[in-house]
């Protein structure tokens, strides 16, 4: 069962959202918030799977707390809402911490879909926000500086930052999928990062992925 909190100051979307989530056999709604204030002083009976983030929030906003939500719920997966599509957001939350970045009129079934997606460890973006997300990147990339990732994880890498789940890239790479949390565990200390959202997001800023 994925266990979903949504942390949104729109009551009746908030309210929507939970009913549809509760609707599903693999995930239920536990906790709703009004702001990320809310969240972080809140205490849990279960720790969340899948964080659902509003970017505009009264107080902290969104694209600066998910950092804050990764520190207090580490193993949660926080999935950033938004109505617009906002380069500056975008490369803030991403940076912060957020697995991916949907928009809120996306159809409920893709929503859905994303959930399930980000708790496998994908990486669900908007088709309308993921050209976005890569021009930003491209425009603030850096000079190529020496990172020692192999052939082998890079072309894990580039997977996983075009949304692909440690399953799908292994099964892509023909590899187990142990041998992608080994490939993956490589990249984090190669790169110095904790998560697979900094890691592409310094692959994209480097050079190391085009």
């Amino acid at each position: 069962m994925i266990e979903v909190t949504i942390v949104d100051d729109d009551t009746v979307l908030r309210g929507g959202l939970a009913s549809l989530i509760n609707d599903e056999a693999d995930m239920r709604c536990t906790q709703q918030h009004g702001t990320v204030e809310e969240a972080l002083a809140a205490r849990p009976a279960a720790a969340p799977d899948v964080v659902l983030l509003d970017i505009h929030m009264p107080g902290m906003l969104g694209s600066v707390g998910v950092a804050q939500l990764r520190k207090k719920h580490p193993r949660a997966a926080v999935l950033m809402l938004t109505v617009y599509e906002e380069q500056d957001k975008v490369f803030e939350s991403i940076c912060n911490g957020a697995c991916g970045y949907f928009l809120k009129k996306a159809p409920r079934p893709r929503l859905l879909e994303a959930i399930r997606d980000a708790h496998a460890g994908g990486a669900p973006i908007s088709p309308e926000i993921a050209g976005k997300v890569l021009g930003v990147f491209r425009q603030l990339r850096a000079p190529v500086t020496e990172h020692g990732l192999t052939p082998k994880e890079i072309e894990l890498l580039a997977l996983l930052a075009d949304g692909h789940s440690y399953l799908n890239a292994a099964h892509t790479l023909g590899i187990t999928i142990n041998t992608v949390r080994n490939h993956v565990r490589s990249i984090y200390e190669k790169l110095h990062v904790h998560t697979k959202s900094e890691a592409v997001a310094k692959a994209l800023k480097h050079g190391i992925l085009r």
